[in-house]
C-alpha cells in the first residue's frame, strides 16, 4: 500500500513510496498532523543517489517492526535535500553542532513546532558496540515524549538549540560597516590570501595529490584559488609555480585514479582512500561542472593540452548521459546498481568494476596483457581488503592508470602514439560492453543551480576549446544555450521574475533558493562572454534584482540561503563555506562585481563589497573555508578595465579581435561588444559613457579603457594584443 510519497515528483521520495513507514512530505499537512496527534516528528533527509541512504532504507524503513515503531510513535517526514536545501541546511547545522559531524541520511527528531531535540546520520537498526540502534532510539524517544516531565525537557532542548544556533549564526556575520572598500580591505585580503595559501600548502599531499588524508573529495574552489594565486604572483614567481604544481598534481592524480571513470568519462563523488583509487561511485552534476572548469584553468595555466582533453572527457559524459532531450541536465547517477540483469541484488560500483576475465573477453587476447598492466588489473582483483569492508569488490578490479601510456609503450617496445590510439579504441569497446549492464539509477531531477554551474562550464569550454582554437565547433556552446533556454522555459516565471528549484516530469513547487539565483546568474554571465548576446546579460540583471529582493540581508550584508516567506523554517541561515558547492554569497559577490562593471551600476559593486564585509571574519580567520570568496575579494580591489569591441556580429574582423581576447594573457577585463547594425539603447541606458565612443559601420574597432579613460582605437589583432600586454 503506497504511503504519502506516492505522488511526489522527487525520485528520492518515490523510492520510499512503498515503505511500510507512513511517510509524509514536508509541509503544513504533516505538521498539523503532528500537532493533532500530539506526536514528535521523525525527519529523514537524503537524496536518491546516496549509498548510505539506501542502506538505512533497506535495514530500517523496509523493516515492518521498525515501521510499526515509527508509525505508532511519530509523524514520519521524508525530505529530498536536493529539492529542499533550506530544510536540510537547518537540521544539518543542528546535527553537526550536536555530534561534530554530518552526512546523509540525516535523521532528526523534532517537536511538532519543528524544533530539533535529537539527531544523527545513519543508525543501524540493532544496538551495536554499546551504542543504541535505531529501534532502541525510537522506543526511548517515544517513551520520553509520553512522559510529561521528559517531554518538557525535550521541548526545552529544542528551544535552547534553535536559540543557540541563531546566536551563533549572528556572531559569524558581523554587521557590514560602510562598503568595505579601501586600504583596510586590501590589507585584510592580502593577509587572508597568504594564510589561505599557507594552509593549503601545509595540508598538501605531495605524494598523492589533494589535501589532507582519506577520504579525499575534489574541492574545486581550492584549486581555482590556487590558480588565481599563481596569476596574482606572476607566472615566473616561485609561489606561482608551487601553486600551479599543487593544483595540477592533484588534477593529474584524480585523473589517473579510480575516482575518474576512464571508460565512460566524468568523475565519481570522492575516493575513500588517500590515493584516489577506490571511489564512492555516485556521479554528481555539480562535480562534473566544477572539475571541468578546474581542468580548463590548468590548461590555461600550463598550456598543456592534456588538461583540455580531460575537460572534454567530463563534458562529453554529461552531454551523452546526463542531458534531457530539451537541453537541461539531470542531477546525478547512483553509486549502486544491480549486480546482474534480472537480479534484485544491488552493489556499489557494480556497473563500473571488472573481473580480469570480463575485461579480457571484451578487449581480446591481443590487448588484454597491456590493458591489464596499464590499469592494474589482477586475476584475484585489485581492491585491498581494507578498502572493501562490505566485500563488494572481491575478485573485481577498479580501473586506475598505474603507469603512463609512454611507460606502457616502452615496456612493450611500441610507439606511444600508436598505443594511445589503441587505448582509445579499447576504452570505447569497454564502454559499449558496459552499456549492456544494468545502469545505476539516474536521478532525472533538473536542479537550477547545478544547471547554472554546467552552463558556466560549457560556456568557458566553448571559449577555450572551440572558439579560441579556431576549430569552428560549437558543440559546447550549443549545449549551454539549450540548457539556458530549458531553464527559461520551464523553471522561470517571467511575470513574477522568480526561478523555481527543480524540474522532474513537471516544474516542482519550491521556488528557487539563493544558490539557484547565484549559480544561474554566473552561468548567464559566462554565456554572455561566450556569445556576446546581450539577452543573457539582461536576464542575469533581472535575476539579480529578484535575488536582492528576496535574499539580501539589508542589516548585515550578504545573502540568506532561503527567502523570509517560509513560515516553517525555524532558522534562516547564510552559507559561509565553499564546499562541494560554492556558497551562494561567494558566487553572488562575483556576479555583482561583474554586473556592476558591465552595467555601470555602482550600487551593485557596493552590495558586492558589503557581502564581502559580512563574511570578513570568516575569510580572514579561516580563509580555507571560503577560497571562492577570497578570489572575489581580489577582484573587488582591482581597478576596472573595459575592452569595447565595435563591429558587425560574426564578421571575420570582429572574430579576429575576439580571438586576441581569448588567447592573450592579460589583466582581467570586462568585454563589451557593440554591433553598429543593432539597437544599442539598452547598453546606453546602463553605461552612458559608451555614448562617447563612435559606433558606426566599417572595420571592427577595439577600445581599451582603464577607469573609463579609453586609449586610441585599434583595428588590428596585433595592436590589440600590444595594448593588453602586462607591460603596457
Amino acid at each position: 500500500m503506497p504511503n504519502g510519497l506516492a505522488h511526489a515528483q522527487s525520485p528520492y521520495l518515490r523510492q520510499h513510496a512503498d515503505n511500510p513507514v507512513d511517510w509524509q512530505e514536508w509541509g503544513e499537512a504533516a505538521f498539523a498532523r503532528a500537532r493533532t496527534e500530539d506526536k514528535p516528528i521523525f525527519l529523514s533527509i537524503g537524496y536518491s543517489t546516496c549509498h548510505w541512504c539506501h542502506v538505512m532504507a533497506h535495514e530500517a524503513f523496509e523493516n515492518e517492526e521498525v515501521a510499526a515503531l515509527l508509525n505508532d510513535g511519530f509523524v514520519a517526514i521524508k525530505v529530498d535535500r536536493e529539492e529542499r536545501p533550506d530544510v536540510d541546511r537547518v537540521y544539518m547545522t543542528y546535527v553537526q553542532a550536536m555530534t561534530g559531524h554530518g552526512g546523509w541520511p540525516l535523521s532528526a527528531w523534532l517537536t511538532p513546532d519543528l524544533k530539533p531535540f535529537y539527531g544523527g546520520t545513519y543508525f543501524p537498526v540493532e544496538d551495536r558496540g554499546g551504542r543504541p540502534g535505531f529501534a532502541t532510539l525510537l522506543r526511548a524517544i517515544a517513551g520520553g515524549w509520553r512522559d510529561p516531565a521528559q517531554r518538557a525537557q525535550l521541548a526545552a532542548e529544542g528551544t535552547r538549540v534553535i536559540d543557540a544556533l541563531r546566536e551563533h549564526a549572528a556572531s559569524r556575520a558581523a554587521p557590514a560597516e560602510g562598503d568595505a572598500s579601501g586600504s583596510d580591505l586590501l590589507e585584510a585580503a592580502q593577509a587572508a590570501f597568504e594564510r589561505g595559501y599557507e594552509y593549503f600548502n601545509e595540508n598538501y599531499d605531495a605524494r598523492q595529490g589533494g589535501f589532507g588524508g582519506a577520504p579525499k573529495f575534489p574541492r574545486a574552489s581550492v584549486l581555482s584559488f590556487l590558480f588565481r594565486c599563481a596569476e596574482l604572483q606572476g607566472r615566473d614567481s616561485e609561489t606561482a609555480a608551487e601553486a600551479v604544481r599543487m593544483a595540477t598534481h592533484t588534477l593529474r592524480a584524480m585523473a589517473r585514479g579510480g575516482v575518474h571513470d576512464h571508460v565512460g568519462g566524468g568523475f565519481h563523488r570522492y575516493a575513500v582512500d588517500a590515493g584516489w583509487f577506490v571511489p564512492h561511485f555516485e556521479k554528481m552534476l555539480y562535480d562534473q561542472a566544477q572539475i571541468a572548469v578546474n581542468f580548463l584553468e590548468a590548461r590555461g595555466a600550463t598550456g598543456d593540452e592534456r588538461y583540455g582533453w580531460l575537460a572534454r572527457d567530463i563534458l562529453d559524459y554529461v552531454l551523452r548521459d546526463l542531458t534531457h532531450p530539451e537541453g537541461g541536465f539531470y542531477s546525478a547517477e547512483d553509486a549502486d546498481s544491480p549486480i546482474a540483469a534480472g537480479r534484485p541484488e544491488h552493489a556499489e560500483g557494480a556497473f563500473y568494476v571488472w573481473t580480469a576475465a570480463e575485461l579480457s573477453a571484451v578487449v581480446g587476447a591481443e590487448h588484454a596483457g597491456w590493458v591489464a598492466a596499464h590499469f592494474g588489473v589482477r586475476e584475484e582483483g585489485n581492491v585491498p581488503a581494507e578498502l572493501d569492508p562490505q566485500r563488494e569488490f572481491t575478485g573485481k578490479n577498479i580501473l586506475a592508470q598505474r603507469q603512463s601510456i609512454t611507460a606502457t609503450a616502452q615496456a612493450l617496445h611500441l610507439d606511444p602514439e600508436h598505443l594511445n590510439q589503441q587505448l582509445i579504441e579499447v576504452l570505447e569497446k569497454l564502454r559499449l560492453a558496459r552499456a549492456q549492464r544494468p545502469r545505476p539509477h539516474l536521478d532525472h531531477k533538473i536542479i537550477t543551480s547545478w544547471n547554472g554551474l554546467m552552463i558556466s562550464a560549457l560556456a568557458q569550454a566553448h571559449v577555450a576549446l572551440e572558439r579560441a582554437t579556431g576549430e569552428g565547433q560549437t558543440r559546447y556552446l550549443d549545449a549551454a544555450l539549450a540548457a539556458a533556454r530549458f531553464l527559461q522555459r520551464h523553471l522561470y516565471d517571467p511575470a513574477r521574475g522568480v526561478l523555481y528549484r527543480t524540474y522532474g516530469t513537471a516544474r516542482g513547487e519550491s521556488e528557487g533558493f539563493a544558490e539557484d539565483y547565484a549559480g544561474l546568474i554566473a552561468g548567464l554571465l559566462d554565456l554572455y562572454e561566450a556569445t556576446y548576446d546581450e539577452a543573457w546579460l539582461r536576464w542575469a540583471a533581472q535575476l539579480q534584482a529578484t535575488m536582492d529582493l528576496h535574499f539580501w540581508d539589508a542589516d548585515r550584508g550578504g545573502y540568506f540561503s532561503a527567502a523570509a516567506t517560509d513560515p516553517h523554517l525555524v532558522l534562516r541561515l547564510k552559507d559561509d563555506y565553499d564546499g562541494a558547492e560554492p556558497a551562494p554569497s561567494s558566487v553572488a559577490a562575483g556576479n555583482l562585481l561583474r554586473l556592476g562593471d558591465w552595467l555601470q551600476q555602482e550600487e551593485l559593486k557596493v552590495r558586492a563589497r558589503r557581502t564581502l564585509a559580512a563574511f570578513q571574519t570568516q575569510w580572514t580567520q579561516h580563509p580555507q573555508a571560503l577560497p571562492g570568496m577570497l578570489t572575489v575579494v581580489e577582484r573587488a580591489l582591482a581597478r576596472p578595465r573595459h575592452v569595447v569591441l565595435v563591429g558587425t556580429r560574426h564578421a571575420p574582423d570582429l572574430r579576429a579581435l575576439i580571438h586576441v581576447l581569448d588567447t592573450t594573457p592579460r589583466a582581467r577585463c570586462t568585454v563589451m561588444v557593440l554591433d553598429p547594425t543593432a539597437d544599442r539603447s539598452w547598453w546606453l541606458s546602463h553605461a552612458p559613457w559608451l555614448s562617447a565612443l563612435p559606433v558606426q559601420p566599417g572595420p571592427a574597432v577595439a577600445y581599451v579603457c582603464d577607469d573609463f579613460a579609453c586609449q586610441a582605437p585599434v583595428t588590428t589583432p596585433e595592436s590589440l594584443a600590444a595594448l593588453l600586454s602586462p607591460q603596457h
